[in-house]
This record gives structure tokens, sequence and C-alpha cells, in this order.
């Protein structure tokens, strides 16, 4: 039987708007409450618990450095800054919370070698200042060691150690030359068991008999394996096992 003094149910179209979704439809209701107390002792200490239940719904805020100065924030954010109680940080303003940083600058730096980028540049510049010897050829055999790489990742073909040092030799007026041959494997390059020796039996070694079809040796094995039933049935049952 429908009861006229109940209360009616609320529907979010029928609520006012969600400022922080984060917290919830309660803490809004309770900030709305802290508007209506009119003895500031009293909605001073509301405000405190308010913002202990905030800090303890979001924990993942704890994290953040000075955290409690970010709840005390969010709280004047959610009353829409109408909020009158005390502080313990400066209390943010409508205009200040509106107000867009200042673009941070951006690195405009223009590479003389574009396939190679502007890091390698650096290094290249760092090695020619180097005066150790032995630190500046570790610095000559990185910079080929990247460089190979940065061509194998690119193009088509394995590049050639030549090419490599007439390219550093040129970009550092053939004041750094490698002398070590940086070993870069190819993304196209065919391994070498199959497509150089042409041999397909090295990748069928651990199989034994199997490659051995030539010769009394494969008849003896055919010979063994027929007067032994009882190895082929437990051979079967493994097979099935294993499968």
């Amino acid at each position: 039987m429908y009861n006229s003094n109940s209360v009616s149910m609320e529907y979010n179209t029928t609520r006012n708007h969600l400022i922080m979704k984060e917290y919830g439809r309660h803490i809004q209701k309770m900030v709305e409450f802290l508007l209506k107390i009119e003895d500031r002792n009293e909605r001073q200490k509301n405000a405190n618990a308010v913002i202990e239940l905030m800090g303890f719904l979001n924990p993942h805020l704890k994290n953040i450095e000075d955290f409690r100065h970010k709840l005390w924030d969010h709280l004047f954010l959610i009353s829409d800054f109408k909020l009158d109680v005390d502080s313990p940080y400066p209390i943010p303003t409508r205009e200040e919370l509106q107000e867009r940083p200042a673009s941070l600058p951006y690195p405009k730096s223009h590479p003389k070698f574009n396939h190679l980028g502007k890091n390698i540049e650096n290094v290249i510049n760092k090695a020619l200042k180097e005066e150790n010897p032995e630190k500046k050829q570790g610095f000559a055999n990185a910079i080929a060691y990247y460089m190979k790489l940065t061509y194998s990742n690119w193009h088509k073909e394995l590049v050639h150690d030549d090419t490599i040092q007439s390219e550093l030799s040129s970009i550092t007026n053939g004041e750094l030359e490698f002398n070590n041959k940086p070993f870069v494997k190819h993304r196209n390059e065919v391994p070498v068991e199959y497509g150089r020796s042409g041999n397909r039996n090295q990748y069928r070694k651990n199989f034994g008999g199997r490659d051995n079809r030539s010769g009394s040796g494969s008849r003896d094995n055919r010979n063994r394996s027929s007067n032994s039933g009882g190895n082929r049935n437990n051979n079967n049952r493994n097979f099935k096992k294993r499968y």
C-alpha cells in the first residue's frame, strides 16, 4: 500500500552537479551541510572531520607530497569557495585554480645528422673533447656500434664496417676511428645453421635413428622394433600420456 508520508526517491536528473566525482555524492552533501551550520566553531569541527573522511576514502593521495594541503583545496573547491573555515594552508581562490600554468620552454635543436639524432651528436662532441686516449677510443667504439645499429634498424640490408668508418671520419673530420668490429644482428639475416651450411641434419641431431635410413643399421632397428612388441605398446602408452 502506498504511504504518502514516505520519503520520495532521488534521481540523478534532479540532483545538482557533482563537482568532484572521486569523492562521491555523500562528501558533497556533507560539504553542503557545512555551509548551513551557523556556529563557526561547530562548522570548523565538522570541516576537520570531513577532511579526515576524504583522506580515508582516497588513500592514494597519501603518496602525493603534502596530501593534506590537496585535501583542503578540494574541500574549498567542492563548496564552490563559499566555506568560511580556518585552514592550515593558504585558502585558494577560484582564479588561482582556473589559472593556466606557464608553458614550459621546449628545447629547439636542429641536429646536423637527422638519421642519427641529437643524442649521438652530443656524444660525439663529448668524445672529441676527451683527452684520455683510452676513453676516447671507447667513445669511438660505442658510437660506431650505435651507428651500425641505427642503420640495421632502418635499412633492409646490413651496412659494412667501412661505410660506418667513412661516415664517422667525415662527421668528426678524421679524429675518431673505431678499432673493433661492431657486431649487430640484422633483422633479415639468415641463420648460419641452415642458410650458409645448407645442412638440415643439424636441426635433427637430437632425433638419433630417424636420420639413419640407409644401410643395415636401419634394418636392424626395424628388426629390433618388430621383435619387441611390449616396448611398442609401452611407447604407445607414453605417447598417449604426453599428448
